[in-house]
């Protein structure tokens, strides 16, 4: 049951109410959706066979709260992977620990509500904190807020505990085992979706007429995801901002192309060191090399950059089907050169860290609020309303929050639609799911497969088969009365995204614009030590190089806080016209720092890498 990046689509604007489009848009399927679903499949079927055969598939729920640590962690190098997946797992045993205590010691209901809703907003924070990853807190939430509510005695804690940690340790070992036939799996893929961005943005290029190729590099407005280019869903652009050279297409395939890149030195640097990962270091020197010099080229190398697009693309290729690792034309004195710089803007993002994310002063901490509030207030409604499932509603507000208000109404448009559809599919394979326990628990596996498959193409397609496989998994103690679980599951969904969205408008969340002054201040110290690199004489293409990365990397991110905050309620007005011109000279900037260097080819131009 996972989710895709929850920042996917922010390119939207509150001034203009809250918007429809793109919001039901279908993507490409994921590239690695398969690994998530395979994983968590073994994962399940393991436990869920057993019980079965002892009879006691009423303790699935337990095994299957670990086994549900499988879908984390998959874009991770394994050494890596091993330390996250153990800290998944540690944080899903502590927060089903928590719940089946107070299940066991607490007999209101509002009690166990407002348990299930802290445990909510902890979970958001955490997991928006530690950059998590698909599919973020709402496994976490889902499997705490179910057994909150479940029939429990003290004393059957530890044993349940002891068949939760059976679960996820077995799912440490699924998502290990790939690691013994292909080791640098995940460090090729990473290194591939860059290949694959590169040669886009650079094909977009070499397509735009030769009027357009001698302006600058321009960071599109959009984010991209940790699995790939994100969805953009329209919206009015400032009216100060300058209209960039490139087309829109263009711009978008260049800044998801420099996301690409970064994120695949990021995943390199989590692995250990050795030659494997010193070549696929080189090569992604060289991807962004040719990234760097395709955004200025004039019109006599378009044809070049065209070939380099599809050397890139064919490179990628025998990345992902573990081919040998091609030779990039680097010397080793350019690739050390290049990688040290890369490494060194990589190293220097860091990451937040977790603990300052509960501090009233965090940027989280609104975010936190509006979960607990949201969460604590669909289930007191479901409980009014008489539901016999009020951690439904729970679930569902949790899932309705994200990045902002506007992404937040789109995901509750989404959640709202793909349970309707789901309940009509529940409905359809109800004589199916009665035929058996067998049956049963067969199908929840095929539909945990085909949920992984689907949710990468648009959270609502996913949303069809996770709530017939929610809905089945309550008839593992015993079946129920299909009208009544029904009713529920549409009442609660309903109370669930109200009670989010509802929540997204009371608590405000104006801590977003404060950012966009920090991400102005990084862009303007990184823009004046370029401009002074430049004034300095000639600096060598290493200088270069490291002052573009790291005036990239501060524009990409103020592009990003600013769709954030841009989509909040409530906000104050943002400064536009300065962000407007921080990227307009800041694009100005790059141009100035692409210096003559050599092409794919090996020829000296001006301007390029």
């Amino acid at each position: 049951m996972g989710t895709t990046d929850e920042r996917q689509g922010t390119r939207v604007r509150m001034r203009g109410g809250l918007p429809l489009k793109g919001v039901f848009r279908l993507r490409r399927f994921g590239d690695i959706w398969h690994k998530h679903a395979l994983s968590a499949v073994i994962a399940l079927a393991i436990p869920d066979l057993v019980l079965l055969a002892l009879g006691r598939l009423d303790l699935a729920v337990y095994t299957s709260a670990g086994a549900m640590c499988a879908l984390y962690a998959h874009g991770l190098p394994y050494a890596a992977r091993a330390r996250t997946l153990l800290r998944v797992a540690l944080g899903m045993i502590a927060s089903v620990g928590v719940a089946l205590t107070a299940a066991g010691l607490i007999r209101s209901t509002i009690a166990l509500i407002i348990v299930a809703a802290v445990l909510a907003a902890l979970h958001k924070v955490v997991c928006d904190a530690a950059r998590i990853g698909p599919p973020g807190n709402v496994i976490f939430t889902f499997m705490a807020a179910t057994c909150a509510f479940m029939p429990q005695r003290l004393g059957e804690v530890p044993f349940h505990l002891v068949l939760v940690t059976a679960g996820a340790a077995l799912a440490w070992l699924v998502c290990m085992a790939p690691g013994i036939v292909r080791p640098d799996g995940p460090q090729r893929i990473a290194v591939a979706r860059a290949l694959e961005a590169t040669a886009r943005a650079l094909a977009a290029a070499a397509r735009i007429p030769a009027a357009t190729t001698g302006g600058p590099a321009v960071i599109a407005r959009i984010p991209a995801t940790a699995e790939g280019p994100a969805e953009t869903t329209g919206g009015p652009v400032p009216a100060t901002a300058e209209v960039p050279a490139e087309d829109a297409a263009g711009s978008r395939a260049r800044h998801d192309a420099a996301a690409a890149v970064n994120a695949a030195w990021h995943t390199l640097l989590l692995a250990p060191a050795g030659p494997g990962r010193g070549a696929l270091e080189r090569l992604l020197a060289h991807t962004e090399e040719s990234l760097a010099t395709g955004s200025a080229a004039e019109a006599d190398r378009l044809a070049a950059w065209a070939a380099e697009a599809d050397r890139l693309a064919a490179w990628a290729g025998d990345l992902r089907r573990n081919r040998p690792l091609p030779e990039t034309g680097l010397t080793e004195a350019e690739a050390a050169e290049l990688t040290g710089i890369a490494v060194e803007r990589a190293t220097r993002r860091g990451r937040p860290r977790p603990l300052r994310t509960f501090h009233p002063a965090s940027p989280l901490f609104p975010i936190g609020i509006r979960v607990a509030v949201g969460a604590a207030l669909a289930g007191v409604i479901s409980m009014a309303d008489g539901v016999g499932h009020p951690y439904w509603a729970i679930v569902t507000a949790a899932s309705v929050f994200q990045a902002n208000a506007v992404l937040s109404w789109h995901r509750a448009l989404q959640r709202a639609f793909g349970s309707l559809a789901g309940l009509l599919l529940f409905t359809a394979l109800l004589p199916v799911s009665r035929a058996g326990q067998l049956a049963l628990v067969l199908l929840v596996l095929l539909l945990q497969f085909v949920t992984e498959a689907l949710i990468t193409r648009n959270y609502w397609l996913g949303t069809v088969c996770v709530t017939p496989m929610a809905l089945l998994l309550t008839e593992f103690p015993g079946y129920q009365p299909a009208g009544p679980l029904i009713a529920d599951r549409w009442l609660d969904t309903c109370v669930g995204v109200a009670a989010g969205l509802l929540s997204c408008l009371l608590v405000t969340n104006r801590r977003t614009a404060g950012r966009i002054g920090d991400a102005l201040r990084r862009v303007a110290v990184t823009q004046a030590a370029a401009e002074h690199l430049l004034e300095s004489g000639s600096p060598g293409a290493g200088d270069r190089s490291r002052a573009r990365g790291l005036l990239v990397t501060a524009l990409v991110e103020l592009r990003e806080v600013t769709e954030v905050a841009a989509g909040e309620w409530w906000q104050r007005a943002l400064p536009e016209e300065r962000i407007a011109r921080a990227e307009r000279q800041g694009h100005r900037t790059l141009a100035r720092l692409a210096g003559p260097v050599r092409d794919p080819a090996g020829i000296e131009s001006a301007p390029g890498r």
